[in-house]
């Protein structure tokens, strides 16, 4: 008999709404996600739910299935891309102040105030009409570093939450038009509320996401691969792998789009290393230091 391959998907959504029993709600996620076999991580909170999912094809819909008869998850927007089987190694189901950590005093709810959404073909449009706006990356520096739109600025931040902090980098570009941009995204449906609040004029999001956008306009104007926070570690959406290669080794500043981590586990620095800046293992330091303090450890 023939052993037929799995059909695996990956789900990528979330969902700001209010969520009175985030506990119960956890509880239900990961009674369901175990009965589907999917493996991934799921953050519920009161302001919503936020979700990165992998599992086959047939289970995943039957998740989405479940997951719209309660009506508080209606109307999201599913993300999905072609899995590999192993994308997660376990699932994680936690319940958390935030879906995502902006950690402000002052919380923003997205379904109050939030930059207007701005659909990929719209996108499209304003880079071909020459359309004066700027791109505000609300990512991580590390995942700037190996894809991001043409042009677009990236303020000196290395999480998420430092972005309150660093708003006086585009200080200058408040009676402009500007467009955060991220993942899928969850993290500019409170940043651009953020800008919007803090007196930006014309402030837009991206629907969906570089996913979206990339899904429909693949090796065009977001420049690279996009940075995704499972094994894949990277994503390029041409099936003709024609995008440029952006990402530059922090050790020797070669052409690279291989991530590692610093063996160091104090300092565990997540960074790009080609294959001659490894050692014969694999092993990566992020700096002579740490290279010095692990091996005088060992010897």
């Amino acid at each position: 008999m023939l052993c037929m391959e799995q059909d695996y998907t990956i789900l990528l959504f979330y969902k700001y709404v209010q969520i009175e029993n985030p506990a119960e709600v956890r509880g239900w996620q990961m009674e369901l996600c175990q009965k589907l076999g999917l493996k991934g991580r799921l953050i519920v909170a009161h302001e919503g739910i936020n979700v990165t999912l992998e599992g086959t094809t047939e289970n995943v819909q039957k998740y989405i299935e479940e997951l719209e008869k309660d009506s508080r998850f209606l109307n999201i927007h599913f993300k999905k891309s072609k899995g590999t089987g192993d994308a997660f190694p376990k699932l994680s189901v936690k319940v958390r102040k935030e879906i995502v950590s902006l950690h402000l005093e002052n919380d923003i709810d997205p379904n109050q105030i939030t930059g207007k959404h701005l659909m990929p073909e719209e996108l499209k449009q304003w880079y071909e009409s020459g359309k004066e706006f700027y791109v505000i990356d609300m990512r991580n520096d590390y995942e700037f570093k190996v894809g991001c739109f043409k042009d677009s600025v990236l303020m000196p931040i290395q999480n998420f939450r430092d972005i309150p902090s660093a708003l006086s980098y585009i200080e200058h570009l408040k009676d402009k038009t500007v467009l955060p941009v991220c993942t899928g995204g969850v993290r500019c449906e409170k940043a651009s509320g953020l800008l919007v609040r803090e007196g930006f004029k014309d402030v837009y999001q991206l629907y969906g996401g570089i996913v979206n956008y990339m899904e429909k306009f693949p090796a065009q104007e977001f420049k690279g691969t996009l940075y995704v926070f499972d094994k894949r570690i990277t994503m390029d959406f041409d099936p003709e792998d024609r995008h440029e290669v952006i990402g530059r080794c922090d050790k020797c500043g070669s052409d690279t789009e291989m991530f590692a981590n610093c063996r160091n586990k104090q300092c565990n620095k997540h960074i790009l290393c080609c294959d001659d800046c490894r050692m014969d293992d694999g092993t990566v330091f992020c700096s002579q230091q740490c290279e010095e303090l692990v091996l005088n450890k060992t010897l």
